[in-house]
């Protein structure tokens, strides 16, 4: 049933990295904006019994977690905090109803990139994402930019630098690729590399990366805006997660071979609710009103007789919950990719 409001709020959540204080600031922040949409929206007496159970559920957080995020939800009547292995980026929603698969397309890994600009004037370091970059720190000796940018840029080919310039060009690569380093142990993420065909081939030559590099696309982008790169990189975006997608698939041709794998709603549900679910997916969209049989294990598609007190809106969003609570992952594919599978996979542990 709904129950509104219904709260949810998803923050990154890693106290083994972060400060306490740090992770209680950001919490008090999203508790005061809930508070403010609350007390605009929705009669005193409600707003207030919500923050209260809120406010209960963040004294209590565990910080010895080994989780990267955590999920709070809140109604009137309801109350739970998820701690999960997935990283997620924060999110604040205050809807009818709990939508926990709006925590998994928060998922960092799907969203996040890095980019490397390479020019003779100034190298880049991005961390993108879906709305914008974020310029990230990238220890290259000032020294060795200076010499490198009175290199001349309009060179025909490798053969017309004179020696010197060339092994100049080869120190300066080396200590970016050197710097990346850092970068790569700090960010487990595709990395593109951009800048024009004759700094790049230098680069290719020389990196110790090359497996990092998900693409090299050639061009002088010295003077290309933020949002300007975005559009460049789109669709190298949207390959790299067909690329995704398909090694998805195949994870699921994989346990089928060895029967751990469970499709079609009836089985998935039976096995994540015997907490054997390893990775779950399930296509975008994809949701199945349902109703219990009065075990828990056992589930019904809906029709309209069912009683309101057997119902369960959405079992896909319950099946992602418990999967999530017992260390699984969950993925979300294109609609029709999963046609074979009645559109949601689960691969077993055992």
């Amino acid at each position: 049933m709904h129950y509104r409001p219904a709260i949810s709020i998803i923050m990154p959540f890693e106290p083994k990295i972060s400060l306490q204080t740090e992770i209680l600031y950001s919490l008090k922040i999203a508790a005061d904006k809930v508070e403010q949409e609350l007390v605009k929206n929705y009669p005193d007496e409600m707003s207030k019994r919500v923050m209260k159970k809120l406010r209960g559920l963040l004294k209590d957080l565990d910080f010895s977690t080994r989780k990267k995020s955590i999920a709070i939800y809140v109604s009137p009547v309801f109350e739970k905090v998820l701690y999960l292995d997935v990283a997620a980026e924060e999110k604040i929603i205050i809807d009818e109803s709990f939508e926990i698969r709006d925590l998994v397309y928060s998922k960092k890994q799907l969203h996040k990139y890095l980019v490397l600009l390479l020019s003779t004037k100034e190298n880049k370091m991005y961390l993108g994402n879906s709305d914008n970059f974020v310029r990230l720190v990238f220890d290259v000796p000032t020294e060795e930019v200076d010499k490198f940018s009175v290199l001349p840029e309009k060179v025909a080919n490798f053969s017309d630098l004179s020696g010197r310039k060339e092994i100049q060009m080869d120190k300066y690569l080396h200590h970016i690729d050197n710097a990346l380093d850092g970068i790569l142990h700090a960010y487990h993420l595709p990395l593109f590399v951009m800048g024009t065909e004759r700094i790049m081939g230098h680069f290719k030559k020389m990196t110790n990366h090359a497996a990092a590099v998900a693409e090299y696309i050639h061009g002088n982008y010295d003077e290309t805006t933020e949002p300007e790169l975005m559009n460049v990189l789109k669709p190298y975006i949207d390959n790299l997660k067909k690329a995704k997608q398909k090694e998805i698939l195949l994870q699921l041709d994989i346990a089928a071979g060895r029967k751990t794998l469970s499709f079609g709603m009836k089985d998935v549900w039976r096995e994540a609710m015997d907490h054997n679910g390893k990775l779950l997916v399930v296509e975008k969209n994809y949701m199945y009103p349902a109703q219990q049989a009065g075990v828990d294990d056992v589930i019904y598609k809906a029709d309209k007789s069912v009683s309101p007190v057997a119902y369960i809106r959405d079992a896909v969003d319950d099946v992602i919950e418990k999967v999530l609570e017992k260390g699984g992952d969950v993925e979300f594919v294109d609609k029709d990719l999963l046609s074979n599978y009645q559109h949601i996979a689960l691969v077993h542990y055992y």
